[in-house]
Formats: structure tokens, C-alpha cells, sequence
């Protein structure tokens, strides 16, 4: 129960007890980013749920807030970190692991955070026409299977949040999330695109940054919901 907590502690500005936990508590709080992916989806479907009754602008944008303030905003500060380093250093590592470790954001940044914003909310107006609310809850489960495979197969780019994940890595929890996630797509098929969309931001972050940090795994989930969502409009 310590690392469910800590791990909606971690992904979530939901109100909780404080718990003792210790490094190993921590570290192994990654097994449980689905089940706190889960708890946001169930915050997003209620939000969307409610402004449906107005309609289905009124439900996307609903949607949007809460999805914005359940997670304390924590990803999208994690893509605007990683378009800035990207767009900034150019292939030069030093240069990145500057920009990466600047609090200050940047006009990427900056691009990058609207941009995802306008893409959910207009995703979100078009998935609202064809499924039930309910199913935003496995969407945003199975986005967050991925770090449980970014922080296993990439380096960490430094001593931080992705090199403690490391440590409380376990096969099992990935095997389990995903054959969850293989029995969901037996409603929702196109979740099957994470099959896809997982080692693609995999091969990206070894690529053009070199490795994991938390703001990959942060960036990673942004745009795993947003493809997600756009995969089930299409496959609609």
C-alpha cells in the first residue's frame, strides 16, 4: 500500500495520507504508475461526464482542466523540458544536459506545452462523439505502462528520479500491466497502439537525448495520451 501511495504521490495532486516510505518504497512506486494513471482517468471521466450534459465542447474542455490539475500539470512540465532540450542543444549533449537541468522554460517549451493542449482538447471533442467516458480510464492506465519500459531499456541520463526507478524495476509488473492492458484491448482495440507508440519514444529519448530522466518519462505520457486518443477517433 506504501508504493501505491507513493507512486499516486508521485503522478497525482490528489489529497493523500503521508506515509513511511523508504528508497526501496520509492523506487518500486513504478510499479504502480498504471494503477495512478487509472485514479487520473477516473478524475478526467467524471470531469467529462459532467460537462457532456452541456455538450461536447463544454465535456473536452472539463476534461482538460482535470486532467491538467490531477496530475499537477507534472507532465507537460516534463514535454516542455524535452522539446526545449531538443530544440535547443542540437545534438550536443553538454548543451542539452544544460537545458535539461535549467528551470527556466524556453520558447520550445513554451510551443511544445500549447500545442499538446489544443491537440487534447480537440482530440477530446472528437473522441466524446464515439465512446463512453468510462474508457478514459484504461487510456490513461495503459500511457503509463510506459515508463516501466523506458526505465528499464534506456540509461539515465544522470542520478535522479529515472535512475532510482531503475532499481525498483520488476518483469512482473510489467508483464502484469500489459496483459491487463491486452485483455482491455479486447473492448478498446486501439489500445493496441502502444505497442507501437512505447518503443517509438524509446528509440527517440536513446537517439536524440541519450537516455531517461523524469522529465522523458513525464513528455512520454503526454504523448502517449494524445496518440492514444487520436488512435481511437480514427480506428472509431
Amino acid at each position: 500500500m506504501r508504493r501505491l501511495i507513493s507512486a499516486l504521490q508521485l503522478m497525482t495532486s490528489l489529497p493523500l495520507p503521508s506515509v513511511r516510505a523508504d528508497d526501496a518504497d520509492f523506487a518500486a512506486a513504478i510499479r504502480w504508475f498504471p494503477a495512478a494513471g487509472a485514479a487520473v482517468g477516473i478524475v478526467v471521466a467524471g470531469a467529462a461526464g459532467l460537462g457532456i450534459r452541456i455538450d461536447a465542447w463544454a465535456g473536452a474542455w472539463l476534461a482538460l482542466l482535470a486532467w491538467v490539475a490531477v496530475t499537477g500539470a507534472l507532465h507537460l512540465d516534463g514535454l516542455g523540458d524535452m522539446a526545449d532540450a531538443a530544440g535547443a542543444a542540437h545534438g550536443d549533449r553538454a548543451k542539452l544536459s544544460a537545458v535539461l537541468a535549467d528551470p527556466h522554460i524556453g520558447s520550445f517549451g513554451v510551443v511544445a506545452i500549447l500545442l499538446q493542449l489544443l491537440t487534447k482538447l480537440v482530440l477530446l471533442r472528437l473522441w466524446l462523439e464515439f465512446f463512453p467516458v468510462w474508457m478514459l480510464i484504461p487510456l490513461a492506465m495503459v500511457a503509463r505502462i510506459g515508463p516501466l519500459v523506458w526505465a528499464r531499456w534506456l540509461p539515465p541520463l544522470h542520478e535522479g528520479l529515472a535512475s532510482r526507478f531503475r532499481a525498483g524495476w520488476t518483469p512482473f509488473a510489467l508483464i502484469v500491466w500489459s496483459g491487463l492492458a491486452l485483455v482491455l484491448s479486447w473492448w478498446i482495440p486501439a489500445l493496441l497502439t502502444a505497442i507501437v507508440l512505447i518503443p517509438l519514444w524509446n528509440r527517440w529519448l536513446r537517439v536524440r537525448i541519450g537516455g531517461i530522466n523524469g522529465d522523458g518519462h513525464g513528455a512520454g505520457i503526454e504523448l502517449m495520451e494524445s496518440a492514444l486518443l487520436a488512435a481511437m477517433v480514427v480506428a472509431r
